[in-house]
């Protein structure tokens, strides 16, 4: 086949689909093309939290994402308000540190001592020496999030292509004017690639060196605790939520570091990093650490050496890399796209500090120097 359409993106992740949707939603027609499922790594498999402090989209990531179910017309379970916790004095001190920050900056953040936090998370135990409540910020539910998207898209006229990988980039005159793929080619006005660890493969040929380590990121989940009033919590260096239905599902790293091919990463198996979580998640919550851990997610994410998302506009060409924090900025990021590609500026922020042009003199080999090698090579 051989179509033509105002916007092509690449990658039906939460980024890629965040950004269409915007766009669609400007009446412009979008193709999203993936070499898989939609959300089938990190956009899916992910804690769900919504508080990104550090980012210049945080004021509108925590804007907009109260309103999400209704934009979007389909349930994405978010709820509102984090709670971390700390079961060691560092992580106390460190935790109080990030309050302060937060509340310099106008956000309200609650000191709690251990009896408090243990009053809201029932299932932290003595050890709990308390921590920091964030009156702002919250989750969501990864997997229907990540399929409102997509339905939204659709809903707007926009379209989905599945198992359908860009083989190459075409280009004219130094304009991206489309892509070659297994099922033919397509053509666009303008080309969002939010592909993930993919980017850097695809952009090569085109002479763009986007800089990016894949990381193997794994989470566990639990048979169901009582229901919290606040489902999420995290700290022991642990992310994640509570479901709807109780399960406890977390994640936290160490990333297993992988080397990327066209097709996608390698086959991912088993490793000891489900044990680590399982271990630190029954540190937090001694009171819940006789649960079973039912089954394992692993997504791969991209990184940046400096562990910022890449935001940037080269001509017709938008490059979008959210650097393992993509979930809770999709509806900031989607929107910053959308402005990138129709208005050429991020309207509602400065995202200069996002551009790609911060890792002009990066040196070749960062990824040697930072220690990101895959654990043969390592």
């Amino acid at each position: 086949m051989s179509e033509q359409y105002d916007v092509i993106v690449i990658g039906a992740g939460v980024t890629g689909l965040s950004a269409a949707w915007w766009l669609a939603r400007d009446g412009l027609s979008v193709l999203v093309l993936d070499k898989g499922v939609v959300g089938a790594e990190a956009s899916s498999r992910n804690g769900g939290g919504a508080s990104h402090y550090q980012s210049p989209l945080f004021a509108e990531e925590q804007r907009l994402w109260p309103m999400m179910d209704d934009l979007l017309g389909y349930p994405t379970e978010h709820q509102a308000e984090r709670v971390i916790i700390a079961t060691n004095q560092h992580d106390f001190d460190h935790y109080n540190f990030i309050a302060d920050i937060c509340v310099g900056m106008g956000w309200p953040v609650d000191k709690i001592d251990g009896d408090t936090a243990r009053e809201m998370v029932p299932i932290a135990g003595d050890n709990c020496l308390g921590g920091i409540h964030f009156r702002f910020g919250g989750h969501a539910n990864p997997q229907r999030t990540v399929q409102a998207y997509a339905w939204a898209l659709q809903d707007l006229g926009g379209r989905v292509i599945q198992h359908c990988p860009v083989t190459s980039i075409e280009t004219a005159g130094g304009h991206v004017t489309g892509v070659t793929t297994p099922r033919g080619a397509f053509t666009c006005g303008s080309l969002v690639v939010a592909a993930g660890p993919q980017i850097a493969g695809l952009l090569a040929p085109l002479g763009i060196h986007v800089p990016l380590a894949a990381g193997r990121a794994e989470m566990i989940v639990t048979e169901p605790a009582p229901l919290m009033r606040l489902g999420g919590v995290d700290g022991n260096g642990l992310y994640g939520r509570q479901t709807m239905r109780g399960n406890l599902a977390f994640g936290g790293g160490p990333h297993e570091w992988i080397d990327t091919a066209p097709e996608g990463p390698r086959a991912r198996p088993t490793t000891p990093l489900s044990r680590s979580l399982a271990r630190r998640v029954a540190e937090l919550f001694p009171r819940a650490s006789h649960l079973n851990v039912i089954r394992s997610w692993a997504g791969v994410v991209e990184n940046t050496p400096d562990g910022r998302p890449l935001l940037d506009r080269l001509d017709n060409l938008v490059i979008a890399s959210m650097s393992g924090v993509g979930f809770g900025l999709s509806p900031a990021s989607g929107h910053a796209i959308r402005d990138l590609v129709v208005d050429g500026a991020c309207s509602f922020t400065d995202i200069g500090k996002l551009s790609l042009a911060r890792f002009a003199d990066l040196a070749p080999d960062w990824r040697e120097t930072a220690g990101w090698l895959p654990l043969a090579s390592a």
